[in-house]
This record gives C-alpha cells, structure tokens and sequence, in this order.
C-alpha cells in the first residue's frame, strides 16, 4: 500500500470517529480523484451538453458524507463507493428529466439541475441502467466489478482491492462482463 493509500485510509478511518478535520482533509485529498472518476462518468454522455464534473463530485460526495452507516474499509473501498454513488446521481437526474419530459413537475429547479444531460441521452442512460441491473440480479459481484471497472475507471488491481477478491477474479469476470454487456447493448447485431 503506497503512502497515499495509507494516509486516505487513515482519513477514512479518522472522519467516521467523527474527526471533521479529518473530514475536511480528507475531502480535499480524494478531491482531485473523484474528479477524474466523474470526468469519466461525464464522457460517457459525449455529443450533447457537457455535464459539470464539478457538481457530479459534490453531488456524490454529499451522498457519501450523508451516509452514516457506511463504514470505509480503506481507499479502494471509498473509491468503488464513490462511483456507485455517482452513478445513483446520474441515474437519478436521468429519472427526473424523464419525468419532465413526460409532462411531470416542469417548474421544478433543483441544484441538480446544473448536470446537462440532453434529452436524447436520457432513455440511453435508462436502458443502460436496466442492463446492469439485470447483470446485478444475475450475479452481485459483477456488478460490482462492472462499478469499479467501467463507471469508477479502477484498475484491476484497485477492483480486486475494494472487492476482496483476486485479481484472476477480477479479470475473469471483467471478461465476462465486458461480452455480456457488448451483447445486451446490441453490440452483436
């Protein structure tokens, strides 16, 4: 574990005893990660409005500061967190633009709505989001690896670390994933 990962964990570890100067560092330590998670997260919705990365990372942060429950074991495990919690955010506006496109609440403003997904990518995003449910529903930890992999841009080794698994594991299933997926989206018609 390089010093970074070691100094991250210990901040984890600090923050849920409830240190918020460990909170505070801790947040401006991930900062420039998370960005890069997101920034990915955002180019997948490449040919319509960009996306504020900025918002997306402030968005899940908020999402995993909130949640008390959630006990970090460590800064893959944060990161994997990370990602699923943006990809609740993007699923969640997704949902809402949906909803107003349907005629639903189309006065409604929120903070949110500085993420610009255009209209044409939101039943993209939704069918996306159905596919990788049913991959959940098939198998939990292919999911997961679908997570950390494709939406959270970790390597295989941060995977297998945030997992608990091997990194053999990890590449078997990403193999699995990878041409499951392909099919499910079209890729083979």
């Amino acid at each position: 574990m390089s010093a970074t990962d070691e100094k991250i964990t210990r901040l984890l570890e600090d923050a849920q005893r409830g240190n918020a100067s460990a909170e505070a560092t801790l947040y401006t330590t991930v900062y420039a990660e998370l960005r890069r998670i997101a920034k990915r997260q955002r180019g997948r919705w490449s040919g319509n409005d960009t996306m504020s990365t900025t918002v997306l990372v402030n968005e899940a942060y908020l999402k995993l500061a909130g949640a008390n429950s959630i006990e970090f074991t460590n800064r893959a495990h944060f990161f994997a967190t990370a990602a699923r919690a943006m990809r609740q955010v993007l699923l969640n506006y997704a949902e809402r633009m949906q909803a107003v496109k349907r005629g639903g609440d189309m006065h409604q403003v929120t903070f949110s709505d500085a993420l610009a997904i255009g209209e044409s990518r939101v039943d993209d995003v939704l069918a996306i989001e159905r596919v990788v449910q049913a991959l959940e529903a098939r198998n939990e930890r292919y999911g997961r690896v679908l997570e950390c992999r494709l939406f959270g841009g970790m390597s295989v080794a941060e995977t297998a670390a945030a997992l608990d698994v091997s990194d053999r594991t990890v590449k078997r299933d990403w193999a699995f994933v990878s041409a499951w997926l392909h099919r499910e989206l079209g890729g083979d018609q």
